[in-house]
Order: structure tokens, then C-alpha cells, then sequence
């Protein structure tokens, strides 16, 4: 399996994470809890998404959008997140942009590390 592939499908199972909880991520965060970096403007996850948009489109690939949360105005990305109830308004020029975006996302408990025993 090559490493965007196995990139893809760690992504492909944190996004159906993202769905069941009906919230959306950035894309920096979809990289930080696959372990990877997002890459310049989030390329390396933009690259992964179009492999899920392709190989599982029922994972709603949509649901992660750039860290400031804008979208390219009249994109199939901002038509299905407002498909889907999410509000978007105008941004800077070409964008638009998530309303109210940091309430829409998915937040993850960090797990704390285990503690070890100390021996007696």
C-alpha cells in the first residue's frame, strides 16, 4: 500500500468519525490525528480527499474544510455543506466562508498517556 493510500484511509476513517457526529474538521486537524502533516494550504489532506471523494464517497469528504474555513464560492464543496444545513457567508472576493465555525467542529478528548506503575 503506497503512503498516500494508507494516508487516505486514515483519513477516510476519521471523516466517518466526523459524519456520525455530524460536525466538520479542518484540515489540520484531520492531518494532526492521522499523524501526518497537512502540507502547504493542507495540499498533502487535499490530495488524500480526492482518493475518498473517489474510493468512498459516503464519507462525506466535504466535511473537511480549510483551518479559516473559507470555500471557493459556487464549489460543489460550499453547495453540499449547505446541502447539508451547514450556513455559509461571503468572504473575501471568490470565498465564501463556514458561519460560526469553530461550534461545527469536532473536537477529540486527547487520551492521556498511561501512567506506569512504579515498582515496589
Amino acid at each position: 500500500m503506497t503512503e498516500s493510500s494508507t494516508r487516505a484511509q486514515a483519513i477516510a476513517h476519521i471523516l466517518w468519525e466526523v459524519k456520525k457526529a455530524e460536525k466538520l474538521c479542518t484540515l489540520s486537524s484531520v492531518a494532526e490525528r492521522a499523524g501526518f502533516s497537512a502540507g502547504a494550504k493542507g495540499r498533502s489532506v487535499l490530495t488524500c480527499l480526492k482518493t475518498v471523494k473517489r474510493d468512498w464517497p459516503h464519507l462525506q469528504w466535504w466535511r473537511a474544510v480549510a483551518d479559516n474555513g473559507q470555500l471557493e464560492k459556487g464549489s460543489e464543496h460550499a453547495a453540499l455543506l449547505v446541502e447539508s444545513g451547514f450556513e455559509v457567508e461571503d468572504g473575501d472576493g471568490d470565498f465564501v466562508v463556514v458561519k460560526e465555525l469553530e461550534t461545527k467542529l469536532m473536537t477529540w478528548e486527547v487520551a492521556e498517556e498511561p501512567v506506569e506503575a512504579e515498582e515496589a
